[in-house]
């Protein structure tokens, strides 16, 4: 199995590229370094939950909404990211949090509010300044 490497440039040359979605922290590249076999792991798991006939864009909110409900901030924010460089719309990111409510309670939902709206604004500061 291809293991993920960091090119000299710094930048990555690994599964996240391959797949079209923004390239992943420098923690997640330091543990993958640190931690081969674990990344090896995560990467059959990943492929795993890529078979069946949900499309990509389900998927994604689907992945999301796990996120959202397991309260993993680092996930929430690497999910809507890579939701973002797929096309997924603000509103349809939104709809996912407003569904998740009724079961996470005002006080979780406004900490995953939080942790989206992050990369919700770092994408239109990065938007408008390209």
């Amino acid at each position: 199995m291809a293991r993920r490497q960091v090119a000299p440039t710094g930048k990555k040359s690994g599964t996240s590229r391959k797949r079209g979605y923004p390239d992943a922290p420098q923690t997640y590249d330091d543990f993958v370094r640190q931690f081969p076999r674990l990344a090896e792991a995560w990467e059959v798991m990943g492929k795993a939950g890529e078979k069946g006939p949900l499309d990509r864009k389900t998927t994604r909110l689907i992945k999301l909404s796990i996120a959202i409900g397991a309260m993993r901030e680092g996930a929430v924010h690497a999910s809507t990211r890579k939701a973002l460089s797929m096309g997924i719309t603000r509103k349809e990111i939104e709809q996912v949090l407003t569904l998740a409510a009724g079961t996470l309670g005002l006080p979780s939902t406004v900490a995953v509010f939080s942790w989206i709206r992050d990369e919700l604004e770092r994408d239109s500061s990065t938007t408008r300044s390209h």
